[in-house]
């Protein structure tokens, strides 16, 4: 099967068909507040940085967003320990007031369910890359979020990244589709996403009582969730891994 490839800026007339693409989030990791503030943004203010990938049918099977940042001035320099919630403020703040950006970074790369497993992932972070080659710029950064992390949340994020198997890349499997392509880990973003809610909310969203002080595995949840019963809410921070990929 073969996919194309196009821009959101080529093609404006796709931004609906690309936001209602569907998705394979649980719902408690898009209630995060920086990035209900700032994602929906991003295919309306910055279309060129907005990748949606067609099947022969013409249907939307991946769509990638990333966006443009200072990176090198004062007051940064160093990939931020908010990875994902920093990045998308300083874009937005940048696009503000006017600043030229020299980095891009990753926001997301999503597949549609019934088009996972078949090597888009791979194909619409290339085409990232490719773009911001064509921009001009130099690295494409990523706050990347391990796949299978989920799978371990109690073990420590910087143990958990390091992990290599025989061939020395990667044991995630996110991770290790970045390494492939020739990104290396920089730091772990320790505080890439927060989302704190009010206890019903959180039964709302997972089907768990939350009920106990504590720590709550939460599927899908990279580390556990904080439980405050006698306050009624409860707090996941979640970790991300910053890669660089030099262009």
């Amino acid at each position: 099967m073969t996919f194309k490839v196009s821009s959101l800026a080529d093609r404006p007339e796709m931004l609906g068909p690309v936001q209602d693409m569907p998705d394979t989030w649980a719902e408690f990791t898009t209630q995060d507040p920086v990035g209900n503030a700032h994602y929906p943004r991003i295919p309306v203010e910055f279309p060129e940085y907005v990748l949606f990938a067609e099947d022969e049918g013409g249907e939307i099977v991946a769509h990638a967003y990333s966006v443009p940042f200072v990176l090198h001035t004062e007051g940064r320099e160093e990939l931020p320990a908010r990875g994902w919630d920093q990045v998308l403020v300083w874009a937005f703040a940048d696009r503000r007031r006017g600043a030229r950006p020299d980095t891009v970074s990753a926001i997301s790369i999503v597949v549609a369910p019934h088009a996972q497993g078949l090597g888009l992932s791979g194909l619409m972070l290339s085409a990232m890359r490719d773009g911001a080659r064509a921009k001009g710029f130099g690295e494409v950064v990523a706050p990347v979020r391990p796949n299978a992390k989920h799978l371990e949340p109690h073990t420590p994020i910087e143990e958990y990244a390091h992990r290599v198997l025989e061939d020395g890349l990667p044991c995630d499997p996110w991770l290790r589709v970045h390494a492939r392509a020739g990104a290396r880990i920089e730091r772990v973003a320790p505080a890439s996403m927060t989302v704190s809610a009010s206890l019903a909310e959180w039964r709302r969203w997972t089907g768990l009582p939350f009920d106990t002080r504590g720590d709550v595995e939460v599927p899908g949840a990279l580390v556990p969730v904080r439980c405050e019963p006698d306050r009624d809410y409860a707090v996941y921070v979640e970790p991300n891994v910053w890669m660089r990929h030099a262009l």
